[in-house]
This record gives structure tokens, sequence and C-alpha cells, in this order.
């Protein structure tokens, strides 16, 4: 099949049908396309436009289009539709994404949807989903999946599956249960086609199998299926009952969107927020950072305005003060950076004192090397040693502390319960500035003798 290529030419073309009505023109344009490019190309499309389109297509094919429009834009579509239109494209979706889609409606839609889906049972799985925290296991699972009971014989567990596989998409695993449907393990495909079909399951599953519980993190349950490089991952009450499964396309998601998270928190935007978002949103999210770089800016004028005296008489020293603050500020961010992305995969070794013992050795091997060139092309330009020393051994000290600064402060905000990216914003390079002008004249007066 070839690349899909969204071109100018093509949206062009799209909306002409769209405004001419020509629908059977457009259905088949859209006949071989894969449903994440026809929602690429939706994205491109007025709201008025794209429902148009989500109405005059195959609801099988624009159920999985919903799933991969920006949520935004969904909404608005959904807004446009009947319950009943709503409900013929959650009749075609897995129980997790139907449950992602129904979550945004009105509650009183999100009623009339329920009531209008032909097959009860796939609406009582949709409601159970919905009682669950979306920022938890049982959120995030889908209730399709093939299990099997510990008593049937291999020869009645393949019937069973047979009707099972039937509303399942991709059959990753099967599971094991008990009467009281509690996980007992999992079943090798290889011994249920090699063992004679009088045997019982119960003697050819095996016991051991990964699995989290309901009210698991998100970010919990991408670390195990990461660690165990599981493509799926059942899901267990409180009882230990088996409830649902994740597969590694919803982990996939999670991943992306925690890094974004991160990305922004570093970045220094205070809420999640995209480029098509209103002013006002993108406003309120930057603002905060902004406002606290100000006021960090303000104190390292304070700060210098302390030692007017001294710049006076060393001009020099002015002209190293940014390079001074920028040096402070990038390794505060490199030292953050490597322990969040650490927090982060659960990767971080020892005790704080050790990590704080590495940073140091590091941070003044990296000082000293840089000290040591900044001070040579000091002293060749103006040819004052002392002056170039002041600012050399100022720079050792400053990576110094921005190194322990940008160590300690994420794994304190960890054990704190606080999300440790936001250390690898404007908080660490506005700190790390503060002081290291703070440092940066305080040794230039003490070794000046002023």
């Amino acid at each position: 099949m070839a690349t899909f290529k969204l071109t100018e030419a093509l949206i062009e073309q799209i909306q002409g049908l769209i405004e001419a009505q020509q629908g059977d023109a457009l259905v088949a344009l859209f006949e071989d396309y894969h449903f994440a490019d026809i929602a690429e190309i939706i994205d491109e499309l007025s709201v008025e436009e794209a429902t148009y389109l989500i109405k005059l297509l195959d609801s099988e094919k624009t159920s999985d289009i919903l799933t991969e429009l920006d949520e935004y834009l969904r909404e608005s579509i959904l807004s446009n539709l009947s319950a009943q239109e709503i409900a013929s494209e959650i009749n075609e979706l897995d129980t997790d994404d139907a449950a992602d889609m129904i979550a945004d409606l009105p509650q009183e839609m999100v009623q009339q949807v329920i009531q209008s889906l032909d097959d009860k049972e796939h609406a009582q799985d949709i409601v159970d989903l919905l009682r669950y925290d979306e920022d938890s296991a049982g959120g995030l699972m889908a209730k399709e999946l093939v299990k099997v009971n510990e008593n049937w014989t291999v020869a009645k567990c393949v019937r069973e599956m047979r009707i099972q596989a039937e509303h399942v998409t991709r059959v990753h695993s099967i599971y094991v249960v008990d009467d009281h449907d509690v996980l007992k393990g999992r079943l090798s495909l290889k011994d249920l086609l090699t063992t004679s079909t009088k045997t019982h399951i119960a003697d050819i599953y095996i016991p051991k199998v990964d699995f989290v519980h309901v009210n698991e993190t998100p970010e919990g349950v991408a670390r195990i299926m990461s660690k165990y490089d599981l493509e799926a991952i059942p899901v267990v009450d409180e009882a230990h009952r088996l409830v649902g499964r994740i597969t590694i396309d919803d982990i996939v998601d999670v991943i992306r969107e925690e890094a974004e998270k991160d990305y922004q928190l570093a970045a220094g935007l205070s809420s999640d927020v995209e480029a098509d978002d209103n002013i006002l949103d993108l406003t309120k999210a930057r603002i905060p950072w902004l406002f606290l770089g100000l006021l960090g800016g303000i104190g390292a004028a304070a700060i210098m305005g302390g030692f007017e005296s001294l710049m006076k008489d060393h001009a020099m020293l002015f002209f190293f003060s940014p390079l001074i603050a920028a040096m402070a500020g990038n390794v505060g961010v490199q030292s953050s950076a490597i322990v969040v992305q650490a927090l982060a995969s659960e990767g971080l070794r020892g005790t704080m004192s050790q990590r704080l013992l590495k940073e140091v050795v590091l941070s003044l091997l990296n000082g000293s090397l840089l000290g040591g060139l900044l001070l040579l092309v000091t002293w060749v330009w103006k040819g004052n040693i002392l002056t170039s020393m002041a600012i050399s051994l100022s720079l050792v000290s400053v990576t110094l502390f921005a190194g322990i600064i940008g160590t300690f402060i994420p794994i304190f905000l960890h054990k704190r319960g606080v999300d440790p990216a936001i250390a690898t914003g404007p908080f660490i390079t506005t700190s790390n500035d503060i002081f290291g002008i703070l440092i940066y004249f305080s040794i230039a007066k003490l070794i000046l003798g002023i």
C-alpha cells in the first residue's frame, strides 16, 4: 500500500465534493483509505464538514476515525450527532474506546446513548468502565478478552474460546479463572493444541501471570508492561477477580501523554495546553512561570546592585555575569533532567547522599575543565590574572552548586509526591540564576579584596 500523503489539493478536492453534496464520490474516494488517514484529513476540515463526512461514511469505519481525532474536534462532532447516531458509532468500538468517547458527553446524553445501544451486554460493560477513575487501570482497560475456566476440558475450552473470540479484535493471551472469576493463571496455546481433548485446564495452565489492580496508575501499568515486555496485561479487582485487560496500544498513548506533560512542565507550562487552545487558556498556562522568571530577574538585578562599587572598579566582571548565570541554569537543567528521567523509569539507584556525591565529583570535573579554559581566555584577553581567577573560580563554584541543586530538588519533590518534571523547567533555571550571580560577585569581592 502506498504511503498516504496529505496535500492541500486533496483537502480542496474533498471540500469541493462536500460543498456539492457529492456523497457517492466521497464514499468512493475514501474506500481504500485507512481510518487514521481519514482522521488526518478531517482534522483539516471545519466542524460542519467533518460532521457531514462522519454521517456519510459507514459506522464501521467512522467509529475508528473518531477515536483518532483531536479531543476538541471529536466533542464538537459528537455534539452535532443524535443519541442514536452516536450509539451506532459506539456499537463498533471496543469497550475502552467506547467508554472514553462517551465520558466526554453531557450526562443526559450519556444515558440516551447507553439506552440506544443494541447490545445490552456491551452497554453494561461500558457502564462498568465509566465507574472507574480515568487515571487508573480500571479506566484504561477493556472488557474484551478470552478467559477459560480451570474446570473445563480442553474440548470445551476450545468451543468456548471460539465464541469469545468473535468479540475480541486481537487475542493476546488466554486467561484462566475459577468458578468465581478469580484469576488463576494463563494458558499456553501450544499446550492447548498438543494436549488430549479430555484433559482439564487445571492440569495444564501456567500459574505464573503478571497482572495489575484496577486502582493502579496508568504510569504504573506502563512500567510493568515495559519491564516484562508485555503486549497485554490482565486487570483484577480487590477480590482478585478478572475484570479486564490493558493492551500495548493503550500504554503507548499513556507514555506519549506523560512525555508531553513532562515536556510542558520542563518548558514552564503550568497546565496541559495545545497550540490550538484559546489565548486565555494559553496565557493562564504560561504566566505563573513567566512571573517567577520576572521575580528571578528582579532578584538578580538587586544582587548585582549590591555589588555596584565592585563593578565600577572591575567592569570586566559585568560582561561575564550573563555567562555565569547561563552556565548555572544549564548545569542545573542537565542534572535535574537526568534525575527526572531516572525517577520516571524507576532507574534511580543508591541513596540521596550517593547521588549527591556523584554529582559533586562530576560537577567539579566539568567545572574545572570549563574554568581552566575560561581562565586562559580571560587572562590572554585582558591580562588581569586576579580578575581572571575570580571569574574562573566562580564558574567552578556555580557549576558545583547548580549540579547539587539540580540533583537534590527532583528527588526531594518526588519524595513529597510532587511531579519532579517541574524541576527541569524555569524553577531550576531561575533559582540557579539568582544564586549563581550571588556566588559570582561574592567570590569576586573576596579575591579582589574590595
